[in-house]
C-alpha cells in the first residue's frame, strides 16, 4: 500500500528535508512515528530537499506498507506520534495512491514563497520566519528586475555551491513580488529548481531594491552564468515550500 501525506514544518531547528548525521530532519521524524506505531520500517520519500532553515507549509511526501489501514488512522497515528517526538512536522492531508505514484518525480510544478519583513523594527513574532531588511526597498524596481529571470534560461549566476543538478537551465514560471503591508512577499514557481536559486534570486533582488544595482544589471547577471556576479544568498528563514502540484490537480 503507497500513501501519499502532506506535511507542515517549521525548520528553524531542522536540518532540512533529508535524513542527515548531524541533527534533526523533517523525514527522520516522519519515519521515527511512523515506525512508533506500526513497528516497521520505511522510507519517506519527499517532493524536494528545502535546506537547512527553510520552512513547508505542504511539502509532499510518499512511503510503501503491508500495513492497510484508512487514511484517517494513518495520518492521526503519525501525528500522535510526531507529538510525542516534539516534532516541529504536522501531517495535514493523507491519501491512498497508486504504485506508479511518486512524490519527486510525478510533481509537475513546485512552488516558493519567500517573506522579506521590510520595517525599521523586526518583529518578535516572526523570529527565524522572516528576513528582516531594516532599509526602504524600491518594490517597483524589483518587480522591474524580476521578468528577466522569468522563462528558460541558464541559472548559473543563482545556482548555490555544491550543487548536484545536472544541469543549471531551468524553466521559470512565475516570480511575483507584492507589497504587503510592512511584508515584501516572492512567489515563485518552475517545475523543479537548481540549489538555493531561489535564496540567491530574492538576495539580488534585494540588492536591487536597494540601489545597489539596477533592473538592468539583473539580466546582465543572468547572462553572465557566473554567481560571483550576483548578489547575497538571502537567509534560510524567509522560505518556505508552498505547494507541489500533480498532474490533474
Amino acid at each position: 500500500m503507497r500513501y501519499k501525506i502532506t506535511v507542515e514544518y517549521d525548520g528553524t531547528d531542522l536540518v532540512g528535508w533529508q535524513r542527515q548525521k548531524d541533527g534533526a530532519s523533517a523525514q527522520e521524524y516522519l519515519e521515527n512515528a511512523f515506525e512508533g506505531f506500526s513497528h516497521q520500517k520505511t522510507e519517506m520519500y519527499g517532493a524536494g530537499r528545502t535546506d537547512a532553515g527553510v520552512h513547508a507549509l505542504a511539502q509532499v511526501a510518499h512511503f510503501d506498507t503491508d500495513l492497510d489501514i484508512s487514511e484517517y488512522k494513518m495520518q492521526e497515528s503519525l501525528n500522535a506520534l510526531l507529538r510525542e517526538l516534539k516534532a516541529p512536522v504536522c501531517v495535514y492531508h493523507t491519501e491512498k495512491v497508486s504504485e506508479d505514484f511518486h512524490a519527486r518525480f510525478s510533481a509537475t510544478a513546485r512552488g516558493y514563497i519567500y517573506r522579506i519583513l521590510n520595517r525599521r523594527g523586526n518583529s518578535p513574532l516572526n523570529t527565524h520566519r522572516v528576513w528582516h531588511v531594516s532599509y526602504p526597498l524600491d518594490v517597483k524596481k524589483m518587480q522591474e528586475a524580476a521578468r528577466f529571470l522569468i522563462g528558460h534560461h541558464d541559472f548559473s549566476s543563482f545556482r548555490g555551491a555544491g550543487c548536484q543538478a545536472a544541469s543549471p537551465v531551468k524553466t521559470l514560471d512565475v516570480l511575483n513580488v507584492e507589497k504587503q503591508g510592512d511584508e515584501i512577499i516572492f512567489n515563485v514557481e518552475a517545475k523543479s529548481f537548481i540549489y538555493h536559486q531561489v535564496r540567491n534570486m530574492v538576495g539580488t533582488l534585494q540588492e536591487v531594491g536597494t540601489g545597489k544595482r539596477t533592473p538592468e544589471d539583473v539580466r546582465k547577471i543572468l547572462e553572465a552564468c557566473d554567481r560571483r556576479q550576483a548578489g547575497v544568498s538571502a537567509p534560510a528563514c524567509g522560505l518556505y515550500l508552498s505547494f507541489v502540484r500533480y498532474e490533474g490537480k
